[in-house]
């Protein structure tokens, strides 16, 4: 089934995914990333800054960027990499996944440009599948060396969620883990704490972590699940008041209502041969914690509700 692509203007021309019960996918071209997620009761899942930069080249501030081939500034490369900035196109052929045969599914593509292999000078071709099903978010990365040398890559899906009051949500699965504190010059320390609560900026890469990670929100009622393969670390992100206000495209209070848990693959890049492939996967889901009268039990969250 064709998808409709929609050009405003100067902004990136976008793609709407919809699924039966209601939940809706926004995703630019520019930098395949994922603007909007709305489930079947219309409420927007992620955040986007009040003073997002829409026109290319910059990328939005929040939804979903993927950072490829570099994480942050974990190399010689631009911040998070050049995937973002780059105008990614529909995929005919994403074998070996099956073809997507409906409207919400999308497939996308970029391939490495001569502009791009005086920087990284490695022949690459990154996809990236975008489905949406009732409560689900599904996200399948895939970096295949169309090179005749072998490269390394570090990735990241860098997941911005809307929440009530950062201050008042909670993180579990990554207690006792180690992780490199980004505010420590990357020092490496283990987590202490039963649960991640935020009262100030937070700049974590959590290494080796559960394929489950789970934001709880009271006030909002519901639990963000974030499921990944390929991905072993995850990162987490507030910038806090004092930098958000040093951040041009990012709103002073925008900071209360924002938090980035990123599925990610830092510690050790990927190594690809020549014409070998890596897949990675990220599942998001919310969970309502109405019935529990905001109560939700997230033992039950991170050991496999359903």
């Amino acid at each position: 089934m064709a998808i409709n692509i929609i050009k405003e203007g100067d902004r990136s021309p976008r793609i709407i995914l919809h699924e039966p019960t209601g939940s809706t996918v926004e995703v630019l071209l520019y930098g395949a990333q994922v603007i909007s997620w709305k489930n079947e009761r219309r409420e927007e899942i992620l955040f986007m800054s009040n003073k997002a930069i829409w026109k290319p080249p910059k990328p939005v501030r929040g939804g979903i960027p993927i950072c490829f081939p570099q994480f942050a500034n974990f190399g010689t490369l631009e911040q998070h990499g050049f995937a973002r900035n780059r105008l990614w196109s529909l995929d005919d052929d994403p074998s070996p996944l099956t073809p997507a045969n409906n409207q919400s599914t999308a497939d996308l593509l970029l391939k490495s440009t001569e502009e791009d292999l005086k920087t990284w000078p490695y022949r690459f071709e990154l996809r990236l599948r975008i489905t949406v099903s009732a409560g689900k978010l599904t996200m399948i990365p895939r970096v295949r060396n169309v090179d005749n040398k072998a490269f390394t890559f570090t990735l990241a899906l860098r997941n911005y969620f809307s929440v009530s009051d950062v201050s008042e949500v909670r993180v579990e699965g990554l207690e006792t883990l180690d992780y490199f504190d980004n505010l420590s010059k990357r020092e490496r320390y283990t987590e202490q704490a039963d649960a991640i609560t935020f009262d100030g900026e937070i700049d974590r890469v959590y290494l080796s972590t559960p394929t489950k990670i789970a934001i709880i929100d009271h006030e909002k009622k519901r639990t963000i699940v974030l499921r990944k393969e390929g991905m072993v670390d995850a990162v987490l992100w507030n910038p806090w008041d004092k930098k958000a206000k040093a951040i041009p495209d990012l709103g002073d209070e925008d900071y209360k209502t924002m938090l980035c848990l990123d599925a990610a693959a830092v510690e050790n890049p990927i190594s690809l041969k020549p014409c070998e492939e890596w897949k990675g996967r990220q599942e998001l889901s919310i969970v309502s914690s109405s019935y529990f009268s905001g109560q939700l039990d997230p033992s039950k969250v991170i050991n496999g509700l359903r």
